[in-house]
């Protein structure tokens, strides 16, 4: 077993050196490995967006790929910190990017729709958005995308509002201050799987706003889509909403920089369609997450991702090896082309270099048996036999593979042969080699 291991590496230590070079070189030149943390800018604890962000945190957390959650006023805030390179993924609300954004940040698809949800106080004996103008009502702090889109619904609705009408609080605080009557109205730009909306749903004396224009203010605003918020579809027993709502609708997509490695990008969309594929109150199972409904260029990993699903790789593997045969692949192919006739010209080179140990005495012996031929006397031709003895010690210690040990043997029978023709041959003289 030892001698086939020393005779394998004979004949292709060669090879072993080229391949390990390769292999080095592959490894330098190799697209760089993912990071291993990522920063999520994941908006306000409570809302919707943070509640996300923390499944997307153990879902890639499951694959070796810490998540840092940042907490964020809403959208705005999370655009600009994408933008600044501070975070590197961010969900954010359609509708908000600029063609600036699109330069260097790429959406992995929306996920979900985000409806422009109004719930005012029965009391207040409001039927249309525009009837909130003198009330108190909260549209979210600076730095939200409810405010923004709060902002550009009251635009539609007679131009700038009091300042009553733009209340900073949101979410859960809004939700509770306006149950308390200390507000009339409150608006959040949220899922419908938001605590706080699923409460003020079911909240006694506070009703949801309808959009009755809400087709027309989807042409207006082409970041808002029109939906429906179908009766009984909250709770079929207490037959919640008790009739059809029209509501307004952006729809929230997953961001990233441009410069985020693709396989964080393809393990990102592996966890939102886990997380998003099943239907919603407004959309049908399947529905999300959906490339075009994004207002940010979707990356090529990404469109090559929703065309044909996961890698082959990543179907079979885990994550870290899938994305290191996937790097390595490329790199491999001009390897693996030049170790081809690498591996067909060993041997060949082999047994010359083998067979050239054992020819090359050859030279010698012919040179001491022309000495000898031209030697008057046997005394004198016992000098050469002297030499030829020399030569078959010397002969004895080289060492070939079993394989060869017929040629090694033939020689030295040779050795012995001329040995005996010159101690038994009268001198030729002039004979040369």
């Amino acid at each position: 077993m030892v001698t086939a291991a020393k005779d394998f590496l004979k004949i292709y230590w060669p090879l072993v050196l080229v391949a390990f070079a390769g292999l080095v070189l592959t490894l330098m030149l190799m697209d760089p490995a993912p990071p291993k943390t990522i920063r999520f800018a994941a908006g306000p604890p409570g809302g919707a967006y943070y509640t996300y962000a923390e499944r997307y945190q153990r879902l890639l957390g499951e694959q070796d790929v810490n998540v840092t959650l940042i907490q964020t006023a809403g959208s705005v805030e999370n655009l600009r910190l994408l933008d600044e390179g501070s975070v590197d993924v961010a969900l954010v609300q359609g509708g908000l990017a600029t063609p600036g954004d699109a330069e260097t940040l790429r959406s992995l698809g929306g996920l979900f729709h985000e409806p422009f949800w109004v719930f005012v106080r029965d009391e207040a004996g409001v039927t249309d958005f525009g009837q909130l103008r003198d009330l108190r009502m909260a549209i979210g702090p600076d730095g939200s995308g409810t405010r923004l889109l709060g902002l550009d619904l009251q635009a539609e609705f007679d131009g700038v509002w009091p300042p009553a009408s733009r209340n900073s609080l949101s979410g859960i605080a809004a939700a509770n201050t306006l149950i308390e009557g200390k507000l009339d109205a409150a608006a959040f730009a949220a899922s419908p799987d938001a605590a706080y909306v699923q409460t003020l749903l079911r909240a006694p004396g506070i009703s949801l706003l309808p959009f009755e224009r809400a087709e027309a203010l989807s042409r207006r605003q082409p970041a808002l889509a029109a939906v429906v918020l179908l009766r009984g579809v909250v709770d079929i027993g207490a037959d919640l909403p008790a009739h059809d709502v029209s509501l307004v609708a952006p729809v929230a997509q997953l961001v990233v920089r441009k410069s985020l490695h693709p396989a964080i990008e393809a393990l990102l969309v592996d966890s939102a369609s886990a997380i998003h594929q099943d239907g919603s109150l407004f959309a049908r199972a399947g529905a999300f997450p959906d490339p075009d409904t994004t207002d940010l260029p979707v990356s090529r990993q990404v469109q090559r991702y929703y065309a044909n699903g996961p890698s082959f790789l990543r179907r079979y593997f885990s994550f870290d090896l899938a994305n290191f045969l996937d790097r390595a692949w490329i790199l491999a192919i001009p390897l693996l082309t030049l170790l081809f006739p690498l591996v067909k010209v060993a041997p060949p080179i082999y047994r010359w270099r083998v067979r050239r140990k054992i020819y090359i005495w050859y030279k010698d012996l012919r040179d001491l048996e022309a000495r000898g031929r031209d030697m008057p006397t046997k005394e004198e031709r016992a000098v050469i036999t002297d030499e030829l003895e020399d030569l078959q010690v010397e002969i004895g210690e080289l060492d070939v593979p079993l394989s060869y040990t017929d040629d090694l043997y033939r020689l030295r029978n040779h050795v012995e042969f001329v040995k005996h023709l010159l101690m038994n041959t009268r001198p030729t003289p002039g004979l040369g080699a």
